[in-house]
């Protein structure tokens, strides 16, 4: 894993690589998090929403919630919640068996699901989708693995289950750095890797994990469970005998 140290450097990095109208090199802390207080019930209440997929569509976190997003993803409020998550996924696990024709299969998506884009949005104050800045952030290859959902995987593993990685990521501009990644973090030994390519461009996220769960049903494989931090990674064909939602505050990928 990396240490604070190489993640702080790849943070300085990543913010050298950002257009200048996003960072101020005389830009004071208070630039990046506002200082006035913000109602936590009513961003407690708007977080709820944004986990039960009742609002939908938002580009932004709103301003006011801008600290209460950071607070929760960094003071041990999202870590709770995503050993509950991971809990549940585990007492599932524990009652299902591969079957020896290795077709039984899980789904996991990758950007904040098995990695971290916390950094990332942290620096842009959790503003709207760059597909540009996001691009130059993940060809660093520099996002931290998730540790609950890295067990998990070696779990499932160690189970006997096929593990396919799926995301929305561009494969031929991202594909050589998202494995690394993957693989530099505990990410290894999965089935397959599949990423958007150029003729799924321009379809939601939704749409195309539809069109790739479709092909591995087609194979004959049986998704018997599939994690995702959106919920389009765990709606529309094909989605599994069982989904399971990793919190997310942070951004909506319809």
């Amino acid at each position: 894993m990396a240490s604070s140290r190489s993640l702080a450097l790849q943070l300085v990095l990543f913010t050298l690589l950002l257009p200048p109208h996003l960072v101020s090199v005389s830009c004071a802390k208070s630039c990046f998090w506002p200082s006035s207080a913000h109602d936590d019930g009513s961003c407690l209440s708007w977080r709820v929403m944004v986990e039960a997929n009742n609002a939908r569509g938002w580009r932004t976190v709103p301003a006011p919630c801008v600290g209460y997003v950071r607070s929760y993803m960094t003071r041990g409020q999202y870590g709770r919640d995503l050993d509950s998550v991971m809990e549940q996924v585990s007492a599932y696990a524990d009652q299902i068996a591969a079957d020896d024709d290795g077709l039984d299969a899980w789904i996991f998506d990758i950007d904040d699901t098995c990695l971290s884009n916390l950094l990332y949005y942290q620096a842009k104050r959790f503003g709207a989708y760059d597909p540009m800045a996001f691009k130059n952030w993940a060809s660093l290859g520099a996002c931290p693995g998730i540790p609950a959902v890295l067990q998990l995987f070696l779990t499932l593993q160690d189970k006997g289950f096929k593990l396919f990685l799926l995301s929305g990521r561009d494969e031929e501009t991202l594909g050589s750095c998202t494995s690394e990644n993957l693989e530099s973090e505990g990410f290894s030994g999965y089935e397959r890797l599949l990423m958007r390519t150029p003729d799924y461009r321009g379809q939601s996220s939704s749409v195309f994990k539809s069109a790739m769960r479709k092909q591995l049903v087609d194979e004959g494989y049986r998704i018997r469970g599939n994690v995702g931090d959106q919920w389009s990674d765990l709606q529309g064909d094909n989605v599994g005998d069982r989904v399971f939602k990793i919190p997310n505050p942070m951004y909506f990928v319809p």
